[in-house]
């Protein structure tokens, strides 16, 4: 792959929320839009020839949400993994969850486990952020460091729910919000960045493709001159 070309582009789908309320309609539908959202992406994942794309897709902080539109999108994800499961394995796509996702419901945890499992040997990774928040998950990792030996940041690094993925290349937020939320603190610190005014059910894969082609424009000195 040419060296200007990014690797792994995480997103902060952000805007479900005020993409309903533009046009009278609940909560719940812009959810389900932003789903719609995401399998478009996975669909036009192959040609864009990235290794990983990430999506936050449920923080640590989401709970603090109503309980109505916290089990709205806990069914939604229900029936995304259903649904979607098939056409992850014939498009060769892995996935892979960061987060503390293993304390999400029981029926959830069983239905990503055996999602990772049939599709452990896709070419382009799907990394989805669960329940995760980015303090927590550096805590987490310098904890296990510490257990181990000296807390370096390369021994911090290797313990990152992100450990065995591409450094990051890019992040892009859509909504026009100006903030990482607790997403990807560490992985961000030399990332490129984008904010898009889209909202998160309008991104489409010409949306990534013009921002892929942006990255490759950039020049990334990583502190050099």
């Amino acid at each position: 792959m040419d060296q200007s070309r990014a690797k792994h582009v995480a997103i902060i789908m952000d805007g479900n929320g005020r993409w309903a309320k533009k046009r009278g309609l609940p909560r719940a539908v812009g959810h389900q839009r932003g789903v719609e959202a995401v399998r478009r992406l996975v669909r036009a994942l192959e040609p864009t020839e990235l290794e990983c794309l990430t999506l936050y897709a449920f923080s640590s902080e989401n709970w603090k949400r109503s309980e109505d539109e916290v089990d709205d999108l806990m069914n939604l994800m229900r029936r995304f993994i259903k649904s979607d499961l098939p056409e992850f394995i014939a498009n060769n796509v892995k996935l892979k969850i960061i987060g503390d996702w293993q304390s999400l419901a029981p029926d959830i945890v069983a239905m990503l486990e055996d999602a990772l499992a049939q599709t452990a040997n896709g070419k382009q990774t799907l990394a989805v952020a669960l329940n995760y928040g980015g303090q927590h998950e550096i805590a987490r990792a310098a904890a296990k460091a510490a257990a181990v030996g000296e807390v370096t940041i390369e021994a911090i690094a290797a313990h990152l729910d992100t450990a065995d993925l591409a450094p990051l290349d890019l992040l892009i937020r859509t909504s026009g919000e100006i903030r990482l939320s607790n997403f990807l603190l560490w992985q961000a610190a030399y990332a490129e960045m984008l904010f898009v005014d889209t909202l998160w059910p309008d991104f489409e894969p010409a949306h990534l493709t013009t921002a892929l082609d942006d990255f490759a424009r950039r020049e990334r000195r990583y502190g050099g001159r």
